[in-house]
């Protein structure tokens, strides 16, 4: 039984797993507030407004929305959204040096540093790419389908029976630009973390169930939060 929520911050290549893992999380934990910061990211691309032009371009070619704009979202969804007894998964973020400075910074102020379990998914980058090609959005509800396990079989949205779609920022060209990213800049976070012996990695290419269980043994491990 651990005294403070325990937060978890779910970082890897695109393709990895973290939405999946976070849904099992989620289901686990129950009482965890979920933030995405990439689904953030692609509602404000529905916007008709030049920031959301801006960014859909932008995620349409594999690039990074702009760094300060990506920490405003996630801290303010925590800022309105979180409560004292309840812990939280943030998938995605962060993407960049600084971008994990400032959620350090963060956690410090919130008293979660020591309770938040960065973890990453580790998946080869010709793994990432092959699943990316492959995976799907549901047109109805917007489900993203992973192309892992069982999910590779299914021919319509297991929750609300709708049409699966190639999503569209996943073409050759995107993937590799994001993948770019994650060596050029991501790494740098990943550094970060492993120097300060915080980094919690899970190895992102096995079976769903294994890298669930993964985790939550690194949970059982740290039950003295």
């Amino acid at each position: 039984m651990t005294h403070k929520p325990i937060n978890f911050v779910l970082i890897g290549r695109s393709g990895c797993g973290k939405g999946t893992q976070a849904k099992l999380l989620q289901e686990h934990f129950g009482n965890l507030f979920y933030i995405s910061t990439g689904k953030a990211f692609r509602k404000i691309a529905e916007y008709d407004t030049q920031v959301g032009h801006k960014i859909k371009e932008l995620l349409n070619g594999g690039g990074l929305p702009f760094d300060d704009l990506a920490t405003m979202l996630w801290m303010s969804d925590i800022t309105y959204n979180l409560k004292e007894d309840q812990g939280f998964c943030l998938d995605g973020a962060p993407r960049r040096l600084e971008e994990a400075k400032a959620l350090d910074s963060f956690l410090e102020y919130l008293e979660r540093k020591e309770s938040t379990m960065i973890i990453l998914l580790d998946i080869s980058r010709k793994e990432a790419f092959d699943r990316l090609t492959k995976r799907r959005i549901c047109k109805g509800c917007g489900a993203l389908i992973p192309w892992v396990g069982d999910y590779k079989n299914m021919e319509v949205c297991d929750k609300c029976g709708g049409i699966l779609e190639e999503r569209a920022d996943d073409v050759p060209q995107a993937i590799k630009n994001r993948l770019d990213y994650f060596d050029k800049d991501v790494s740098k976070v990943i550094k970060y973390f492993k120097k300060k012996k915080r980094l919690i990695v899970i190895k992102g290419e096995q079976p769903i169930e294994k890298v669930f269980s993964d985790i939550l043994e690194e949970v059982r491990k740290r039950s003295d939060f």
